[in-house]
């Protein structure tokens, strides 16, 4: 089987984080990109890229037949993250049957290579590090099992000889991303505290190196039937990072160290006070796996099968990362010497922002 170069595609999940790069890439090397989106208005640097856009929903099947009638390839990145809010029911109905739909639509009309989004959040709680893709399976939330269910199924469809690759990222950041929003915040206004040892690993890839990793799942004849963890150069631990952090904003270390028990206690209590308002907690359970639990990978198989080399380095990404977020003003300069995000005007372009990515 040929590599899919210059190839008719869909996208799915392609007005966020990664299914956004993606495409935009995908449309650079040549692609004829469609993406299935629920807001068009959202999608709007998408149409300008010359992206196709159907509007639909991955839980709706009829439009995602829609969406995947015609093309060659499906990248399939739509999921619910880690979002507190929402009950367990929510999980898998976008993060498991909406991979059924996808599914279901590629083979009715014989897709060439369906690439699946997983993560390396199946694995939970890593034992033996680093971890690769023989790692046993303990996902530790709803998230994680939905994503493991997904999982299953495309594996399933694999096994009956269906052309699906399926990759598990690790944590994703770079410029464009929200979710380590915080954590810079935090750093940056001296407010944030470690809570245990700090030693325990954590593992990132920039944006950059993710897509291009999905891309070679994509092209690559190798790829088929196979699954592939795609991570950055190295992991760490949560103590180097939020140092590390800190030098990319040019901020102090953390001024401390607090007990991490009182703080499962407390995010607890949120959840159970905020789940029944479909309100977002404060703070919730799943948000402190960040302080205690492992996640150290390697990606020996990707890197030997595909050629994936990620470059970006965690000093050099994750100033890059604050750049971006000074540029577009969630973080207030407080050097003149800093440029851009310097000033009270950036603030309501943040504001900006950040509601057209919601």
């Amino acid at each position: 089987m040929v590599g899919l170069s210059c190839k008719s595609v869909l996208v799915t999940g392609a007005t966020g984080f990664v299914g956004s790069h993606l495409a935009h890439n995908l449309a650079k090397r040549g692609h004829q990109v469609r993406a299935l989106v629920r807001n068009k208005e959202k999608a709007k640097p998408l149409k300008e890229a010359g992206i196709e856009l159907r509007k639909g929903d991955i839980v709706c099947s009829s439009d995602v037949e829609a969406a995947a009638e015609g093309v060659q390839a499906i990248y399939h990145i739509a999921a619910l993250y880690r979002s507190a809010r929402h009950p367990d029911r929510i999980y898998r109905k976008i993060n498991v049957e909406g991979t059924r739909n996808v599914l279901e639509a590629a083979e009715k009309y014989g897709v060439e290579r369906l690439i699946h989004c997983s993560t390396i959040g199946v694995h939970g709680d890593i034992k033996s590090i680093p971890a690769d893709e023989n790692a046993p399976y303990d996902p530790g939330d709803v998230y994680q099992r939905s994503k493991l269910e997904g999982e299953i199924l495309v594996q399933k469809a694999i096994d009956r000889g269906f052309p699906a690759t399926i990759f598990r990222p690790v944590a994703v950041y770079g410029p464009g991303d929200l979710r380590l929003l915080k954590l810079f915040k935090n750093i940056y206004s001296g407010r944030f505290r470690m809570f245990g040892s700090g030693q325990s690993f954590y593992h990132l890839v920039y944006i950059d190196d993710l897509v291009e990793g999905i891309i070679l799942c994509g092209e690559r004849p190798e790829a088929v039937g196979r699954t592939y963890i795609l991570a950055g150069p190295r992991y760490t631990t949560i103590s180097e990072l939020t140092n590390l952090v800190a030098e990319a904003v040019g901020s102090k270390k953390s001024a401390g160290r607090l007990l991490l028990t009182p703080l499962k206690f407390a995010a607890k209590v949120c959840e159970e006070v905020c789940k029944p308002f479909n309100i977002e907690p404060p703070l919730y359970s799943r948000r402190l796996d960040f302080f205690y639990k492992n996640r150290a990978f390697k990606s020996t198989r990707a890197h030997q099968e595909l050629g994936y080399t990620p470059r970006v380095d965690l000093p050099e990404g994750l100033s890059l990362t604050a750049s971006w977020y000074f540029d577009q003003g969630f973080l207030i300069c407080k050097r003149p010497d800093r440029g851009k995000g310097q000033g009270s005007g950036h603030e309501g372009k943040a504001e900006k922002w950040l509601s057209k990515a919601r």
